[in-house]
């Protein structure tokens, strides 16, 4: 781990986009924490306002924030105007970023002769490449994983241990799949014959864009025909279940244990939260999100944000989530209403049936 000051580090991320400025010492920082355990020597960080009182109770040297938040006078602030994207800088400046072991190209892995593999490779023992397989360079494949025939993959992939890739399937640059996932199996694909299922041979492939992350345990189905595609940039949760011809555009983000059916469309910059259920055959607009354990049955618009299962526009579906505590208390007050009118019909027709309201007649 290294030490800067923080006039070095206000550099860094300057020169990554964030531009900065440092209020207060330049102290020497060794590490990134959070608000609550940063000790002294270290830096934190401010982004959601609802923290705000825990900067005063904080240990760290410095904090990065906003330009107009106000920090103690024993605190040093590197300002910026995004304190949550300064920091993942400040992270893999000060701590740097997964260090892989280098196995180089081991002579425990089985790797075909027809497969083609680039430059500094990077593949560990336990490692299975099949015939007629692309690898880029730079690409570090951890033991246990299985790449198919014919299969693709573009320069500084990295698979963690045990990802299986299907025949055919390609990955572009920069790819990151964990532990456990599979790119390219069958989709649900099955014909009705009498009271049988018949098999349909799933014949298409799976596609992922650069600069895609896919979380551990995750599986994306191959298409029946043509592709199953993850848009460039996209990144998955763990335990993301994408079926089969699904098309799922660039820059997206899928919490865990999201199930997204067959055939759907989803567009760029599309957020769902955890669990989310998504039914085939259906769009989802550019830069829509779902709130966790959203039910979407029907197309959702672009830039809307749908809540609840079914899922409904999210004003709505507050609304109603607000009413459901109140339903026992409601339906104990609308029996008292009905008895009381019950009450009230007995006794007024008791009255019209007496004989003083005959004679009145």
């Amino acid at each position: 781990m290294k030490q800067l000051k923080l006039s070095e580090l206000c550099s860094h991320l300057t020169g990554a986009g964030f531009a900065s400025r440092l209020d207060g010492p330049d102290s020497t920082i060794r590490g990134v924490n959070t608000l609550s355990d940063a000790q002294p020597g270290e830096i934190t960080f401010l982004s959601n306002p609802k923290y705000l009182g825990a900067i005063s109770e904080t240990k760290a040297s410095a904090v990065i924030v906003r330009p107009e938040v106000d920090v103690p006078p024993a605190l040093s602030a590197v300002r910026c105007d995004d304190p949550y994207g300064a920091v993942t800088v400040a992270i893999i400046t000060l701590h740097g970023h997964r260090c892989h072991p280098q196995w180089g190209r081991s002579s425990g892995a089985v790797i075909h002769p027809t497969a083609r593999i680039g430059a500094n490779p990077n593949i560990a023992a336990g490692v299975t490449i099949d015939a007629d397989v692309g690898i880029g360079d730079n690409c570090t494949i951890y033991p246990g994983c299985y790449i198919a025939c014919g299969a693709r993959l573009g320069d500084d992939c990295t698979l963690y241990p045990n990802v299986v890739i299907y025949d055919h399937c390609e990955l572009g640059h920069r790819v990151t799949i964990h532990a456990g996932s599979v790119i390219g199996e069958d989709g649900l694909g099955y014909a009705p014959h009498g009271d049988k299922w018949v098999k349909i041979p799933q014949v298409g492939r799976t596609v992922l864009g650069d600069d895609v992350e896919i979380g551990a345990n995750c599986a994306i189905d191959r298409a029946t025909l043509g592709v199953t595609e993850i848009g460039a940039g996209t990144k998955f949760g763990n335990v993301v279940v994408i079926g089969h011809g699904t098309k799922i555009g660039p820059d997206c983000m899928f919490v865990g244990l999201v199930g997204v059916a067959g055939s759907v469309t989803v567009g760029r910059h599309v957020t769902l939260a955890g669990q989310v259920g998504i039914a085939g055959h259906i769009t989802i607009g550019d830069g829509a999100s779902a709130g966790a354990q959203s039910g979407i049955s029907g197309n959702i618009e672009a830039r809307s944000t749908v809540m609840g299962s079914p899922a409904f526009p999210a004003e709505f579906a507050r609304r109603s989530m607000a009413v459901i505590p109140k339903l026992p208390e409601w339906t104990r007050r609308i029996r008292d209403l009905e008895r009381e009118v019950r009450e009230l019909r007995t006794k007024l027709n008791g009255q019209t049936d007496s004989p003083e309201a005959t004679a009145r007649a």
